[in-house]
């Protein structure tokens, strides 16, 4: 047995500290001190394990926390101070959302742009790290926006526990008025308008231009829109927004415009302005099946083509054909207005013919093929009237055949007051055309009025001077070009490729058909007529009019 001061290995088992520098028992024993640090760095480091204080569930207790993970998730709730309720304004007039403090946007359903507003408006988002947010689907006339929103944070105090939690956030829509469409309900809060205007009997290229501006949503940014007597008048806010459907203008019809601008306020101290700006829009006076008179410095310039043409298609540049050669010519905007001239006749002195025999001559271009035909007046047909017959030819030689009615020019019994027509009469003399035939026509088509498909048109205020001064005939015109209008669409399919057309309802298929079918029962002479047709693989479904059962 041993008396004297214990060694360490005895001391350590003990339990017992050892003695400090300089106090009674401590040993300047440096080569037993080196052996114990050299055996000590070669034991094993042991995890220390303790409870959770909530379930009692064995855990690392070098974390610094003594609740486990999962209880740390159901006591702590890192998503306190977010909201789960929120308002967005949204305008009904423009469709667009308010982004504060003033910036209006448009989002579509379940857009980026849209979850981008949604999550500015919660409070709290940047104190976390967001994971995921995605929609939950809602009825769409609800007028509310659901989201799923997952997080990460910190547990508490603890910097070391990091959570995830997800949670849902609902958005009332609250309908509201923004400030343009306010401006747009009161009146001289304009500060751009666009004046287009055409000089021409009919309507019928004001239709055209309205269906484009559908389809490309050109309107998006008008105020209003007012029709007059002679054309449309687009309001804007600004006046880029004005230059903006000038530019749309300018690629799809032959225009020319000019602007003019009037001061309205001026601030002294800071020379601010403020203007209205006006620009007035002519199109050119020649459309589609228009009889032309070229001057003949222009003739001689579109290669040489002979001075009475017709007007086959017109975008933003005029195109014409000589129903004699298959010639075709195309003049730009440009070029016409630097040297304007005047449509010699339009598509409401057509006449129709009927047409006996047609030879073809063999020559062709496109849709178009040279042949002779021999026609006379319908209405001397109809009356059984021994009428004079003519011999004409034409470029419809590819679609027209005996006993079909045809729309023409009637040269020999017209009187043309016109310049360009006066010379050309000189220089040809007796060699003038009697007929000049244009499209072929459909007569039986009248009782086919209801169809199954329909087109848009936009929300239009109307001049209170021209509508208390209507009269039964404006009226009646108005129809007839819109008809003619629905006509043409028919019949020309590059036509057809530019507009949107719809289908229309249910019940009004159902009714649209029930007529039809109740016209062919009565004449039995609509069997073979090859009236054309729209097809139900071009029209679109209308999705404002669509109900739930249609949509079953």
């Amino acid at each position: 047995m041993s008396y004297g001061i214990p060694s360490r290995q005895v001391q350590l088992a003990r339990g017992q500290a050892f003695p400090a520098h300089g106090e009674p028992g401590h040993v300047h024993n440096h080569s037993c001190q080196a052996d114990h640090t050299d055996s000590q760095a070669l034991l094993p480091m042991s995890q220390v394990t303790i409870l959770c204080c909530n379930c009692g569930t064995p855990m690392d207790g070098s974390l610094g926390s003594n609740t486990c993970y999962d209880c740390i998730k159901l006591t702590v709730d890192i998503t306190e101070g977010i909201p789960r309720e929120a308002n967005l304004s949204f305008c009904r007039n423009c469709e667009r959302f308010l982004q504060p403090p003033e910036k209006w946007i448009a989002a579509a359903p379940e857009s980026r742009e849209l979850l981008a507003l949604c999550l500015r408006k919660l409070r709290g988002l940047a104190k976390v790290r967001l994971v995921d947010a995605k929609f939950i689907w809602t009825e769409p006339h609800s007028r509310r926006i659901r989201m799923k929103i997952t997080i990460q944070g910190e547990a508490g105090m603890s910097s070391t526990t990091i959570i995830q939690q997800s949670f849902e956030v609902e958005f009332i829509v609250i309908a509201c008025q923004c400030p343009d469409c306010a401006k747009s309900f009161t009146v001289n809060t304009w500060r751009a308008n666009v004046q287009i205007r055409q000089k021409v009997p009919h309507k019928r290229t004001f239709l055209y231009l309205e269906q484009l501006i559908l389809k490309h949503n050109a309107h998006l940014d008008t105020i209003s829109i007012k029709e007059n007597r002679d054309g449309l008048d687009f309001y804007y806010n600004q006046r880029n927004h004005a230059m903006k459907i000038i530019d749309f203008l300018d690629s799809v019809a032959p225009i020319k415009y000019k602007r003019s601008e009037e001061l309205i306020s001026m601030d002294t101290h800071t020379a601010v302005k403020q203007y209205k700006f006006s620009f007035s829009v002519e199109i050119a006076p020649i459309c589609k099946d228009d009889l032309i008179v070229l001057p003949l410095s222009i003739a001689r310039s579109l290669g040489n083509i002979s001075q009475l043409v017709i007007c086959s298609k017109v975008t933003n540049s005029l195109q014409f054909i000589d129903p004699n050669t298959l010639q075709v010519a195309s003049m730009s905007a440009g070029v016409y207005w630097g040297n304007p001239f005047p449509s010699l006749a339009d598509a409401t002195r057509l006449i129709e013919f009927f047409i006996l025999d047609i030879e073809p001559l063999g020559p062709t271009r496109g849709k178009y093929a040279l042949a002779d035909i021999q026609i006379m007046r319908a209405s001397e047909l109809s009356s059984g009237s021994n009428g004079e017959t003519y011999l004409v030819r034409t470029h419809l030689g590819g679609i027209l055949h005996p006993g079909d009615s045809v729309l023409g020019y009637f040269i020999q019994n017209s009187n043309y007051n016109d310049r360009n027509w006066d010379k050309y009469v000189e220089s040809k003399g007796a060699n003038l055309a009697d007929v000049m035939l244009v499209r072929k026509f459909y007569p039986k088509r009248k009782k086919n009025k209801n169809r199954n498909w329909k087109i848009k048109r936009m929300a239009k205020e109307h001049n209170l001077e021209d509508d208390v001064n209507a009269t039964k005939a404006d009226i009646d015109k108005a129809e007839v070009d819109f008809e003619m209008f629905l006509q043409e669409i028919e019949e020309d399919n590059e036509l057809r490729e530019n507009i949107n057309l719809y289908k229309k309802t249910a019940e009004a298929a159902k009714a649209a058909e029930k007529h039809v079918r109740m016209a062919v029962d009565q004449d039995d002479e609509d069997e073979g007529d090859d009236i054309p047709e729209i097809g139900i693989d071009e029209l679109l479904d209308d999705l404002e009019d669509m109900t739930l059962e249609d949509a079953k």
